[in-house]
């Protein structure tokens, strides 16, 4: 039987096809999550032995973009195992194919669960930290799980209503084939780029400029989008910062045939606007109007003292 990896490294071009927009040649963020989603499920499939499903992805800091046909590595590496659970940390790498210069572009904890292809999950090898850089990347993982459950709590306990005057979008389209993944569901990397989009046009209508993705946390997926089901996604802007927009979106599911939308994955997104010399520039100002308006204001302001939590071992979670 070939020995398990706790590593796996994916190396590819960036085309131009991973661009959201025509003249725009830096790949977009919801794309390198895609990626990244791609990394985490090979290396827990290889590990475990079974079908994994994407339970969480938390802190994706994005420290530059990735221009079109650079070459592109993703490694992903499992820090900790729990019964059913696999924590991996993602690193993004790029540089120019004639220079072979890397500089790291974006990381983040992924958790992966194993399944028996039916829903049930699965107990998975454990992971033994052996050198003192894996240990502290498993302390720091369990480190930051009670930072996540805060987060969660957090994100699960806003109301989002009519009362609320927030700018917002909402897009809605059928789950296409070649949205699917190889357990039968859409894949949990395609909803993340859905959530980038919807995200994204949120953050253009407000700031009327070409936004950016910042940081992407909290990315909490409930339950499985099916191919053919209707999929909304509704994008709210919570709150501004003098260059920053904190937006949240939901995304829900149901059968064409019903009303019913079920909430699947629910994530906190921070958009900026870079300048020619690629630092954020200011972007207009939103004043909450109605109480749920504050509430949300201050909810997302709550979230980043949260994730700034130092936790020893391990930058991100």
């Amino acid at each position: 039987m070939p020995t398990r990896s706790p590593v796996e490294t994916l190396r590819f071009l960036a085309a131009p096809t991973d661009v959201l927009f025509d003249g725009e040649d830096i790949v977009n963020g919801g794309r390198i999550l895609e990626w990244i989603d791609k990394a985490a499920y090979a290396v827990a499939a290889g590990w475990s032995g079974h079908y994994c499903v994407t339970a969480y992805v938390g802190h994706v800091s994005f420290r530059h973009g990735i221009p079109s046909g650079h070459l592109v590595e993703v490694e992903a590496r499992i820090v900790y195992t729990g019964r059913t659970s696999m924590h991996i940390h993602c690193t993004v790498r790029n540089s120019d194919p004639k220079t072979l210069h890397w500089t790291e572009a974006t990381n983040c904890l992924v958790i992966f669960v194993a399944t028996d292809g039916q829903g049930h999950s699965v107990p998975v090898h454990e992971f033994d930290p052996i050198t003192a850089k894996e240990r502290a990347h498993a302390k720091g993982a369990v480190g930051r799980a009670g930072i996540r459950r805060e987060i969660e709590e957090q994100m699960a306990e806003q109301v989002y209503t009519d009362a609320g005057t927030a700018p917002k979008v909402v897009t809605r389209f059928l789950a296409q084939p070649t949205d699917v993944n190889w357990g039968g569901k859409v894949h949990g990397g395609t909803a993340m780029e859905w959530i980038d989009q919807a995200a994204w046009l949120c953050a253009s209508r407000w700031s009327g400029m070409t936004p950016t993705v910042v940081y992407s946390g909290g990315v909490r997926f409930y339950r499985p989008i099916h191919i053919g089901h209707v999929v909304e996604l509704e994008a709210r802007l919570l709150r501004t910062n003098r260059k920053t927009m904190d937006i949240s979106v939901h995304v829900r599911s149901g059968d064409p045939r019903s009303d019913q939308r079920d909430l699947t994955t629910h994530c906190a997104i921070t958009y900026g606007v870079r300048g020619s010399d690629g630092r954020l520039v200011d972007i207009p100002q939103w004043q909450p109007v109605s109480d749920e308006d504050r509430a949300l204001a201050e909810h997302a302001h709550q979230l980043r003292k949260i994730r700034g939590r130092r936790v020893p071992g391990l930058a991100t979670g």
